[in-house]
């Protein structure tokens, strides 16, 4: 505790944070403005590494824009890998003894005491059976993390605990598994989901000599994670992680454990460049909202990115028209409490999913202090995309995920869809400072559309993002100065 607290005050820890593709920067700008550190973007995408006092972790982890997070061990910009396989694997075994592991698990002990003064998950939080829906994981937002590489042809991602034998298994990557209705409610700093097999503060093994702060022998857990990328290496992601970890299992007298594992250490190999750290998150920081989920439900960490692209000030009148479970609005009105957030869709199951999660962040605000707990500045409503029960000029910033025409509608109805959904977005935003965020997978048809619509939208920037694997585009549009065509409203 208290002494955990001290030596936190005087360690520094290079954090590494996985991010959104595409959003690197927003995520460094948020950095800079909540921490005071600047970053550095890391040429593998969808990661940024950053410097701060280790008593800053509570802060690291309430940021609204990673996903996973780790301490750096050692980086190396310039890794010469052998082209023999074998002489590559050995020289990633020699590795392990030269690394600096001892502030980094001195970090990860901190993290460890952080976690462990967390209250447990108040019970009135947690859905019944019968009212958690369970669909298929998806959505044009669903399917893997987004921090892999998706964009490079030889890309894998493995998870490989060495046992003695040498015998390796596998298993899909942390954070790859459903967000559609498996998740409860999550605190904003990591989860205390493992308790019955985390070391104590002081039993994490500073050195690998395996001791507690009372002399009692603890042997900790450990598992490694690959994540490699690159068509130059003569070793699969399965091999890396097995003799790496076989030298860290040799080095600190670890067990080997897939499941139930104190320690997860990350091999990041791209191309040339490796980085060697130490999981602090065990579940992607991005389940924070969402307790009911739809077909295609939006990582919060991407919806915080789109909103914060349209600079949101106070008093501004912010709107969702194709809401799904809602998840752009409960970010926007948990991060931006002063402006006022409109969430509709034309699906009533959407409109009631994103009515129960609105009631979970409620409950959940409630159970942090209930003698100041307020409501949020957020309504939903069902309505049609095309007719909205809005007054003309009255809204300042429309953010929205449109239908790829994958999961919901098809490509051939958005040829329609589109143009209409771009009319009326601009009908209802105030001439000359309106602004749209709208991501979406079919760009062919969205850049048909907006060029139809010329004279109302101003495209002024895109953001290329991996969405669950798909090539998707966030587009910021700036409302023209141009008078909307009046029409009669049939509400």
């Amino acid at each position: 505790g208290p002494a955990a607290a001290q030596e936190g005050a005087e360690l520094a820890a290079v954090i590494g944070a996985t991010v959104p593709t595409g959003f690197e920067q927003t995520a460094a700008e948020e950095v800079q403005e909540k921490l005071g550190s600047a970053s550095r973007i890391s040429r593998d995408r969808g990661k940024i590494y950053f410097e701060v006092p280790a008593r800053s972790l509570p802060q690291v982890h309430r940021l609204r824009s990673v996903d996973n997070l780790f301490v750096v061990v050692q980086e190396f910009k310039d890794y010469q890998f052998k082209e023999n396989k074998e002489d590559a694997l050995n020289d990633l075994e020699d590795l392990v003894k030269k690394l600096p592991w001892t502030d980094p698990l001195k970090v990860w002990e901190l993290n460890n005491s952080l976690k462990k003064k967390k209250t447990k998950r108040k019970k009135h939080n947690l859905q019944s059976p019968a009212s958690r829906e369970k669909l298929s994981d998806g959505g044009e937002e669903g399917g893997a993390d987004q921090n892999n590489t998706n964009d490079q042809e030889d890309c894998a991602q493995n998870l490989v605990a060495v046992e003695p034998t040498g015998v390796q298994d596998t298993e899909p990557p942390q954070g790859v598994t459903s967000r559609n209705g498996v998740e409860e409610e999550e605190d904003n700093e990591p989860s205390d989901v493992k308790a019955e097999v985390r070391a104590s503060p002081e039993s994490g093994n500073k050195a690998g000599d395996g001791q507690t702060g009372e002399g009692e022998p603890k042997v900790l857990r450990f598992r490694v994670t690959c994540n490699r990328a690159g068509d130059k290496h003569s070793f699969t992601s399965n091999e890396a992680a097995r003799d790496f970890g076989g030298a860290v299992q040799e080095h600190f007298q670890w067990k080997a454990d897939m499941t139930n594992f104190d320690v997860e250490v990350l091999l990041n190999i791209h191309s040339n460049e490796v980085v060697v750290g130490i999981a602090l998150t065990e579940e992607s920081l991005h389940r924070r909202n969402i307790t009911h989920f739809g077909p295609t439900t939006l990582r919060s960490t991407l919806a915080y990115g789109m909103l914060r692209l349209c600079d949101p000030q106070p008093t501004d009148i912010i709107v969702d028209p194709m809401c799904g479970t809602g998840a752009i609005p409960i970010e926007g009105a948990a991060e931006w409490p002063h402006c006022y957030h409109i969430a509709g869709d034309n699906s009533p199951q959407a409109v009631k999913r994103a009515a129960n999660n609105i009631c979970s962040l409620l409950r959940k605000n409630e159970s942090k202090d209930s003698s100041t707990a307020l409501g949020v500045p957020l309504d939903v409503i069902q309505w049609d995309i095309c007719n909205l029960p809005l007054r003309t000029g009255s809204v300042d910033i429309v953010v929205t995920d449109m239908p790829f025409g994958k999961r919901i509608g098809s490509k051939k109805k958005n040829w329609d869809l589109y143009p209409a959904c771009l009319m009326e977005m601009g009908r209802i935003c105030t001439p000359g400072t309106g602004r749209a965020v709208l991501l979406t997978q079919d760009k062919k048809c969205f850049a048909k559309a907006l060029s139809r619509v010329g004279h109302i939208w101003r495209r002024a920037q895109t953001v290329w993002v991996n969405v669950g694997g798909l090539h998707a585009a966030v587009y910021l549009l700036r409302r023209t100065s141009e008078t909307a065509e009046e029409r009669r409203s049939c509400w």
